[in-house]
């Protein structure tokens, strides 16, 4: 468990400086997170552990993330279970900083931005989310200097900008994905599930519900693919629809009618005051 800056360096520096020669040299996987860790983190860090030798998972509540310093503070933290969770898992260096080390003053000078893309689904809600997490996301790959970076499939819009901020700056990072990891209901796994009454998990069911019959109808097109969707969904008072919209995977915009091949549909929703995102891929004839 490292908690500075400095300390990071020097562990990943000995490992680095350990290997006989740079062609030995350990490969170094990178899962970053907020901490607070579930099941759902459980198969990230496996295939971290299938793709490099060393590998560094961080558990930093970045702010910049946050409307305010007031949500930041008040998100879960769980340091202990957290340790013990990866320790059993085999993880090398658990990277847990507080904001003052990673972001101190003066950081709002510089600033990862995430373009228009950054406004659109997520970002429509909190616009300064995605810049905000591609700032904290550079800065921890500046750190680590990994081989590859570790995500999960549920956060896509969150994938999409990660790759092309690496593409766009030369990072020469790979990333890797996982399947989103979902409860028996469909619902993917998650420590907001946890706070959830029975009668509102049985609405936020709807929501995987509402993907599958996307994909069921996504052979009759773009507005058959959602007009099913909202189907799924009408009628549960619990649900409150944030978006719904069908993605070209290559351009994460919008598909219009004509579209034809691969195409995701994404879909963010509020229950009982919780707020799910989900997601699944379809093909468009």
């Amino acid at each position: 468990m490292i908690s500075t800056v400095e300390g990071l360096r020097t562990r990943l520096a000995e490992a680095r400086s350990a290997a006989p020669s740079n062609e030995n040299a350990p490969t170094v996987a990178l899962l970053s997170t907020l901490g607070a860790l579930h099941d759902g983190h459980i198969d990230l860090v496996h295939l971290a552990r299938e793709r490099a030798d060393l590998v560094v998972v961080s558990t930093f509540v970045n702010p910049l993330r946050f409307r305010t310093a007031d949500d930041a503070a008040a998100y879960p933290r769980s340091p202990s279970e957290d340790s013990r969770l990866l320790e059993s898992l085999g993880v090398d260096v658990v990277f847990a900083p507080s904001a003052a080390e990673l972001l101190p003053s003066g950081f709002a000078t510089t600033r990862v931005s995430a373009g228009d893309l950054g406004l659109r689904y997520e970002g429509r809600s909190r616009p300064y989310y995605f810049d905000g997490l591609l700032t904290a996301e550079a800065i921890l790959f500046s750190l680590v200097r990994p081989d590859v970076a570790v995500y999960g499939e549920r956060d896509r819009q969150r994938i999409f900008l990660v790759r092309r901020m690496i593409r766009d700056l030369f990072l020469g990072i790979e990333v890797a994905t996982v399947p989103t990891v979902r409860a028996d209901d469909g619902l993917p796994v998650s420590s907001r599930l946890t706070l959830l009454d029975a009668a509102e998990r049985g609405a936020a069911a709807l929501i995987p519900r509402a993907l599958d019959d996307a994909a069921s109808n996504a052979d009759r097109g773009v507005d058959a693919c959602i007009a099913a969707a909202q189907s799924a969904l009408m009628g549960e008072s619990r649900i409150r629809l944030d978006y719904l919209s069908v993605v070209d995977p290559a351009t994460f915009l919008p598909v219009d009618e004509g579209h034809a091949g691969s195409a995701t549909v994404l879909l963010a929703a509020t229950v009982g005051g919780h707020r799910f995102i989900d997601s699944t891929d379809v093909y468009l004839p």
